[in-house]
């Protein structure tokens, strides 16, 4: 890949079960110039739908947009539901800088596609992490609390208006969060319980706001078809709180309760070095580098 400028995006849509409706969604993605879709995968629990995506950020700008417009006029969130808390059709959608590129491009990126679907689909629009334009408004979980039943009511406060957008939720699609961040993981532990109420208890230990791990946000998730629940994660910052850390955790607190881990797993695309962290930790490797890596030296 030539591009002097590499932008990512993780668009999250509220579509998990309609392979049609997913297909169109994605199809944005595909073939365009500038533009190279890496990775989609779909949650029937969750009813969710995950993109990863990367592109020079006018051609990467332009296919985001249109596949929210489709998302707008595909999902219909008075009939949605899942595990995943959500607020919007198109739900929230980050921009990375990897490449040639800086926050401060990331977030002036998130602000043109957030101005224009406002515009063009008449949808309410929330700036989050880098891009908030209040403190109150960077995490993600206090934009989303109340989901799309409770934003009709929570828009109209004054210190909820959207930033972009009529200051009311579309009847359908919700609102969206859009904005700047740090390279995240999504990274989902599986426990041997179908219990909620302990994947609960254990990700309310675990994730920094109840006195956790710093970058770690977490949540109980029931996997019906499984008979099984997990605890899903959202790593912030892989580099200052690392994977191994996260499982461990779980392991720890799951003794309490007499569950198991049985296992987990990534949701999209990560890092090497998330891996290649946790890999040195559990090989008890000393003094390890990622220039000890074959594809790493490879790929500079």
């Amino acid at each position: 890949m030539s591009w002097t400028k590499i932008m990512e995006c993780v668009p999250n849509f509220s579509e998990g079960r309609d392979l049609e409706k997913i297909d169109k969604i994605v199809n944005p993605f595909r073939g365009k110039e500038g533009v190279k879709l890496l990775d989609y995968s779909n949650d029937i629990d969750h009813n969710r739908l995950v993109v990863t995506v990367v592109g020079q950020p006018e051609a990467l700008k332009e296919a985001v947009i249109e596949a929210i417009g489709i998302a707008v006029e595909l999902i219909d969130l008075n009939h949605h539901q899942g595990q995943h808390p959500r607020m919007g059709a198109a739900d929230v959608v980050p921009f990375i800088p990897i490449k040639g590129c800086t926050m401060d491009d990331a977030i002036a990126l998130s602000r043109e596609v957030g101005a224009t679907v406002a515009e063009r689909y008449n949808l309410p629009v929330f700036l989050y992490e880098k891009s908030a334009s209040a403190p109150h408004r960077e995490n993600l979980a206090a934009v989303r609390k109340g989901e799309f039943e409770g934003m009709a009511e929570k828009i109209k406060l004054p210190e909820w208006h959207p930033d972009f957008g009529p200051a009311e939720r579309h009847p359908t699609a919700g609102a969206v969060a859009i904005g700047a961040r740090m390279p995240l993981v999504a990274y989902n532990i599986n426990l041997d319980t179908p219990s909620l109420e302990i994947a609960h208890g254990i990700a309310k230990k675990i994730r920094f706001i109840g006195g956790g791990l710093r970058y770690c946000k977490a949540m109980g998730v029931e996997l019906k078809e499984r008979g099984i629940t997990q605890v899903s994660i959202n790593m912030t910052d892989y580099t200052k709180t690392a994977l191994y850390q996260a499982i461990e955790m779980v392991r720890f607190e799951a003794r309490r309760y007499g569950v198991n881990v049985v296992g987990s797993e990534i949701i999209g695309l990560v890092p090497m070095a998330a891996l290649i962290d946790t890999s040195a930790y559990y090989l008890g490797l000393e003094n390890f580098s990622m220039q000890q890596v074959l594809e790493a030296r490879i790929m500079e």
